[in-house]
């Protein structure tokens, strides 16, 4: 049997277009999740290709409904924002300021995540199987933010990951349909109560 990647040691092209197709899907989908933090669920295709670099018919040939579309960034936000966790931690010298810039970046998913039920109108139990998926990835991270705030002396023990999760949540209401209205002011306002003195 010959080597796989061939004398030279190359991948093969069919693994190396697999994996510039996949780079272009995970552009395609930060892409849309900034024009659909900005501009909501419902902003035009023409948009959202304009912000990839794509045409339309690429978009549609991936997405073939708007609902395709709003679920695959949904999917790609959560485990952005589950990646993100360790890393911000790792990277940031306070576990509290690690939260603050994660709970930022949950707040733009929130966003997103508001309007995917009427994306999806009619099918709930799609929406409830993303819904668990989203608690199964990200409360857990919510988790291991707050503990090291904790032991790290930044904040007072006690409050769990799920209801701060939904706290934020709960904040994030009627944000756009109110342009009045700015949850990231009162999320800061609750993450300044979290903190020690």
């Amino acid at each position: 049997m010959g080597n796989p990647a061939g004398r030279s040691g190359e991948v093969p092209a069919s693994r190396g277009r697999r994996a510039d197709a996949q780079r272009n899907q995970q552009t395609l989908l930060t892409a849309a999740a900034e024009v659909f933090v900005t501009s909501g669920v419902d902003a035009p295709i023409r948009e959202i290709a304009a912000r990839a670099g794509v045409g339309m018919g690429t978009i549609y040939r991936h997405f073939p409904t708007r609902a395709d579309l709003v679920v695959a960034v949904y999917r790609h936000q959560v485990e952005a924002c589950a990646e993100a966790g360790p890393t911000l931690l790792a990277a940031t010298g306070s576990p509290l300021a690690a939260l603050v810039q994660w709970v930022d970046l949950f707040v733009d998913f929130l966003v997103t995540k508001h309007g995917l039920a009427n994306a999806m109108q009619s099918d709930t139990s799609g929406f409830d199987a993303l819904h668990a998926y989203f608690l199964d990835r990200l409360v857990p991270v919510c988790g291991q933010l707050l503990d090291a705030a904790v032991e790290a002396g930044e904040i007072e023990p006690g409050t769990q990951p799920y209801e701060l999760m939904r706290g934020i949540g709960n904040l994030c209401i009627g944000h756009d349909s109110d342009g009045r209205y700015d949850p990231r002011r009162l999320v800061e306002l609750l993450l300044k109560g979290l903190a020690r003195g």
